[in-house]
Protein backbone atom coordinates (compact mmCIF):
# COMPACT_ATOMS: atom_id res chain seq x y z
CA UNK A 1 0.00 0.00 0.00
CA UNK A 2 1.48 4.04 -0.66
CA UNK A 3 1.50 6.04 1.66
CA UNK A 4 -1.79 7.74 -0.09
CA UNK A 5 -3.27 4.44 0.28
CA UNK A 6 -4.41 4.97 -3.06
CA UNK A 7 -2.75 2.32 -5.37
CA UNK A 8 -5.71 0.63 -5.92
CA UNK A 9 -9.37 0.97 -5.81
CA UNK A 10 -11.82 -1.80 -6.97
CA UNK A 11 -15.28 -1.64 -7.89
CA UNK A 12 -17.77 -4.64 -9.21
CA UNK A 13 -16.35 -5.37 -12.84
CA UNK A 14 -13.03 -2.84 -12.71
CA UNK A 15 -10.34 -1.71 -10.40
CA UNK A 16 -8.20 1.21 -10.79
CA UNK A 17 -4.26 0.89 -9.87
CA UNK A 18 -1.56 3.19 -9.91
CA UNK A 19 0.44 3.32 -13.31
CA UNK A 20 4.19 1.61 -12.99
CA UNK A 21 6.98 2.00 -15.02
CA UNK A 22 6.35 -1.75 -16.27
CA UNK A 23 2.91 -0.10 -17.80
CA UNK A 24 4.48 1.97 -20.04
CA UNK A 25 4.34 -0.45 -23.32
CA UNK A 26 0.62 -0.17 -22.69
CA UNK A 27 0.33 3.23 -21.82
CA UNK A 28 2.67 4.30 -25.16
CA UNK A 29 0.47 1.86 -27.20
CA UNK A 30 -3.12 3.39 -26.57
CA UNK A 31 -1.84 7.11 -26.41
CA UNK A 32 -0.58 6.52 -29.90
CA UNK A 33 -3.25 4.37 -31.49
CA UNK A 34 -5.54 6.81 -33.62
CA UNK A 35 -8.70 4.85 -32.24
CA UNK A 36 -8.36 5.85 -28.66
CA UNK A 37 -6.45 9.30 -28.90
CA UNK A 38 -8.50 11.03 -31.25
CA UNK A 39 -9.83 13.84 -28.50
CA UNK A 40 -6.03 13.69 -26.20
CA UNK A 41 -3.27 16.02 -26.27
CA UNK A 42 -0.56 14.64 -29.17
CA UNK A 43 2.35 12.14 -27.65
CA UNK A 44 5.25 11.08 -29.40
CA UNK A 45 8.22 9.25 -28.75
CA UNK A 46 8.75 5.70 -27.82
CA UNK A 47 7.84 3.08 -25.20
CA UNK A 48 10.58 3.92 -23.59
CA UNK A 49 9.80 7.50 -23.53
CA UNK A 50 6.87 7.13 -21.81
CA UNK A 51 8.87 5.03 -19.50
CA UNK A 52 10.72 7.81 -18.66
CA UNK A 53 7.49 9.95 -18.22
CA UNK A 54 5.71 7.71 -15.65
CA UNK A 55 9.39 7.50 -13.41
CA UNK A 56 9.25 11.48 -13.73
CA UNK A 57 5.07 10.94 -12.67
CA UNK A 58 6.09 9.27 -9.84
CA UNK A 59 7.50 12.38 -7.88
CA UNK A 60 4.19 14.37 -8.46
CA UNK A 61 2.29 11.18 -7.35
CA UNK A 62 4.09 11.10 -3.97
CA UNK A 63 3.66 15.01 -3.75
CA UNK A 64 -0.58 13.59 -4.08
CA UNK A 65 -0.97 16.44 -7.30
CA UNK A 66 -1.23 13.70 -9.77
CA UNK A 67 -2.78 10.07 -10.08
CA UNK A 68 -2.06 8.19 -13.22
CA UNK A 69 -4.27 4.73 -13.21
CA UNK A 70 -4.38 1.55 -15.21
CA UNK A 71 -8.41 0.86 -15.23
CA UNK A 72 -8.28 -3.37 -14.99
CA UNK A 73 -10.78 -5.73 -15.54
CA UNK A 74 -11.45 -7.31 -11.94
CA UNK A 75 -12.53 -10.28 -13.66
CA UNK A 76 -8.79 -11.36 -14.76
CA UNK A 77 -6.64 -8.17 -14.01
CA UNK A 78 -6.63 -7.41 -17.63
CA UNK A 79 -5.75 -4.09 -18.35
CA UNK A 80 -8.64 -1.96 -20.31
CA UNK A 81 -7.64 2.22 -20.38
CA UNK A 82 -6.15 4.79 -18.63
CA UNK A 83 -7.46 7.78 -16.44
CA UNK A 84 -5.38 10.51 -14.94
CA UNK A 85 -6.51 12.79 -11.66
CA UNK A 86 -4.25 15.90 -11.71
CA UNK A 87 -3.99 19.67 -10.83
CA UNK A 88 -4.88 18.47 -7.57
CA UNK A 89 -5.07 22.15 -5.39
CA UNK A 90 -7.66 24.38 -3.54
CA UNK A 91 -10.12 20.78 -2.77
CA UNK A 92 -10.03 20.60 -6.67
CA UNK A 93 -9.40 17.93 -8.87
CA UNK A 94 -9.34 17.95 -12.70
CA UNK A 95 -9.44 14.28 -14.22
CA UNK A 96 -8.94 13.22 -17.90
CA UNK A 97 -6.87 11.10 -20.05
CA UNK A 98 -9.45 8.64 -20.49
CA UNK A 99 -9.27 5.76 -22.25
CA UNK A 100 -11.26 2.39 -22.46
CA UNK A 101 -10.17 -0.11 -24.71
CA UNK A 102 -11.69 -3.13 -26.75
CA UNK A 103 -10.82 -4.94 -23.58
CA UNK A 104 -13.25 -3.17 -21.49
CA UNK A 105 -16.11 -4.61 -20.15
CA UNK A 106 -19.91 -3.47 -20.41
CA UNK A 107 -20.51 -0.01 -18.79
CA UNK A 108 -16.95 0.89 -18.03
CA UNK A 109 -17.16 4.44 -18.95
CA UNK A 110 -19.59 4.41 -15.88
CA UNK A 111 -18.15 2.43 -13.37
CA UNK A 112 -14.46 3.94 -13.87
CA UNK A 113 -16.01 7.51 -13.71
CA UNK A 114 -17.69 6.36 -10.27
CA UNK A 115 -14.17 5.22 -9.25
CA UNK A 116 -12.20 8.51 -9.99
CA UNK A 117 -14.63 10.03 -8.13
CA UNK A 118 -14.88 7.84 -5.06
CA UNK A 119 -11.07 8.43 -5.32
CA UNK A 120 -11.35 12.11 -5.65
CA UNK A 121 -14.19 12.80 -3.79
CA UNK A 122 -14.33 10.14 -0.89
CA UNK A 123 -10.47 9.32 -0.23
CA UNK A 124 -8.76 12.39 -0.92
CA UNK A 125 -11.49 14.72 0.61
CA UNK A 126 -12.03 17.19 -2.44
CA UNK A 127 -14.67 18.72 -2.80
CA UNK A 128 -15.13 19.89 -6.98
CA UNK A 129 -13.71 18.21 -10.26
CA UNK A 130 -13.32 20.72 -13.06
CA UNK A 131 -12.26 19.39 -16.53
CA UNK A 132 -12.86 20.13 -19.80
CA UNK A 133 -13.56 17.91 -23.18
CA UNK A 134 -13.09 18.50 -26.61
CA UNK A 135 -16.09 20.52 -28.19
CA UNK A 136 -15.79 17.59 -31.20
CA UNK A 137 -15.88 14.28 -28.67
CA UNK A 138 -20.09 14.24 -28.96
CA UNK A 139 -19.92 10.79 -26.90
CA UNK A 140 -17.96 12.37 -24.12
CA UNK A 141 -19.75 15.38 -24.20
CA UNK A 142 -22.69 13.39 -23.99
CA UNK A 143 -21.81 11.01 -21.10
CA UNK A 144 -20.71 13.48 -18.60
CA UNK A 145 -24.22 15.35 -19.43
CA UNK A 146 -25.88 12.37 -18.46
CA UNK A 147 -23.85 12.14 -15.74
CA UNK A 148 -25.34 15.22 -13.80
CA UNK A 149 -21.95 17.17 -15.12
CA UNK A 150 -22.80 21.23 -15.05
CA UNK A 151 -21.50 22.52 -18.16
CA UNK A 152 -19.43 26.08 -17.18
CA UNK A 153 -18.42 27.30 -20.63
CA UNK A 154 -16.82 26.72 -23.80
CA UNK A 155 -14.14 27.43 -26.05
CA UNK A 156 -13.33 26.80 -29.94
CA UNK A 157 -11.34 23.73 -28.50
CA UNK A 158 -13.26 22.53 -25.51
CA UNK A 159 -16.24 22.65 -22.81
CA UNK A 160 -15.47 23.25 -19.74
CA UNK A 161 -17.63 21.15 -16.60
CA UNK A 162 -17.72 20.71 -13.04
CA UNK A 163 -19.12 18.56 -10.83
CA UNK A 164 -19.38 18.80 -6.70
CA UNK A 165 -19.23 16.00 -4.23
CA UNK A 166 -22.13 16.84 -3.01
CA UNK A 167 -24.08 15.90 -6.55
CA UNK A 168 -21.70 12.62 -7.10
CA UNK A 169 -22.75 11.41 -3.09
CA UNK A 170 -26.67 12.03 -4.57
CA UNK A 171 -26.15 10.22 -7.59
CA UNK A 172 -23.82 7.43 -6.49
CA UNK A 173 -26.14 4.56 -5.52
CA UNK A 174 -28.44 5.81 -9.33
CA UNK A 175 -24.70 5.42 -10.96
CA UNK A 176 -23.71 1.98 -9.44
CA UNK A 177 -27.44 0.41 -9.92
CA UNK A 178 -26.70 1.99 -13.29
CA UNK A 179 -23.78 0.08 -14.01
CA UNK A 180 -24.15 -3.12 -12.07
CA UNK A 181 -27.56 -4.13 -13.48
CA UNK A 182 -26.71 -6.05 -17.34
Amino acid sequence: MTATGLDRIDGSRLSLRLAMPSDATYIHSLRVNPRYNTFLSTVSGTAEDQRAWIERYKTREALGTEYYYVIERCSDATPCGLVRLYNIENKQFTWGSWILDENKPAKAALESAVLIYRIGFEHLGLSISRFDVRADNQRTLAFHDRFGARKTGSNEQDVFFEYSKTQFMRDRAKHEKAYMSG
